[in-house]
């Protein structure tokens, strides 16, 4: 279960909140981008970014040049992943809406240091993009390596929100006559394309090649 805190305690639309750590995981494990949002000299800034889930840690990377890595490194931050699963078409504007599924992440991020979990959180990453290609690809090098940076943010201190279903109008306005329903949104992958230089006879792995 989640538990509640000020920062995750919902004001409106409590009913639409969910305590289940497994809602959690599914919005985190089935995203793709999350943003990561942090104060650089006393500005607020949100930056996209990948992430990678390992248990109740979250991983996040870029360059240790990057003033949002450094910003974040033994900060407070915030982290949101939203999927968009639809519009929520009513008989009045008013009541116009929109079907999704979102997490939101507190907490004081940590800058990794231990070269095992460096490597573990570079793996979450990379799998969350591409499940499969950590095995398949080259390892990062030692030079590679020291030109990024990892976070860890624990999901200790996390709030859920979903949306799902028909509009709601208002009573009377249920009699108009206007179409109303949901406009369902679905994302899919497309056909692979190579890499122009790619030399000839690398097929398409199979962990990529089934993904559409």
């Amino acid at each position: 279960m989640l538990s509640t805190t000020p920062r995750t305690r919902l004001g409106r639309e409590k009913q639409r909140g969910s305590h289940d750590r497994d809602d959690l995981y599914e919005v985190l494990d089935t995203g793709l981008v999350c943003h990561l949002g942090v104060v650089v000299d006393g500005h607020p800034m949100v930056i996209p970014t990948g992430y990678g889930r390992v248990g109740d840690t979250l991983y996040l990377h870029g360059s240790t040049g990057a003033r949002s890595l450094r910003a974040g490194k033994d900060s407070e931050v915030c982290v949101t992943v939203t999927h968009l699963d639809g519009i929520v078409l009513a008989r009045s504007s008013f009541h116009h809406s929109v079907n999704y599924r979102s997490a939101v992440v507190y907490g004081r991020a940590r800058l990794v240091t231990d070269e095992d979990e460096r490597l573990l959180g570079l793996r979450a990453l990379t799998e969350q993009l591409a499940p499969g290609q950590w095995d398949y690809a080259r390892r990062p090098t030692r030079k590679e390596l020291a030109q990024t940076a990892v976070l860890a943010l624990s999901l200790e201190e996390a709030s859920v929100k979903i949306r799902q279903g028909p509009p709601s109008d208002d009573e009377e306005d249920y009699a108009l006559p206007i179409w109303a329903g949901v406009l369902p949104l679905v994302t899919t992958w497309g056909e692979p394309v190579p890499d122009p230089v790619l030399p000839e006879g690398i097929d398409i792995p199979v962990h990529i090649g089934g993904r559409q």
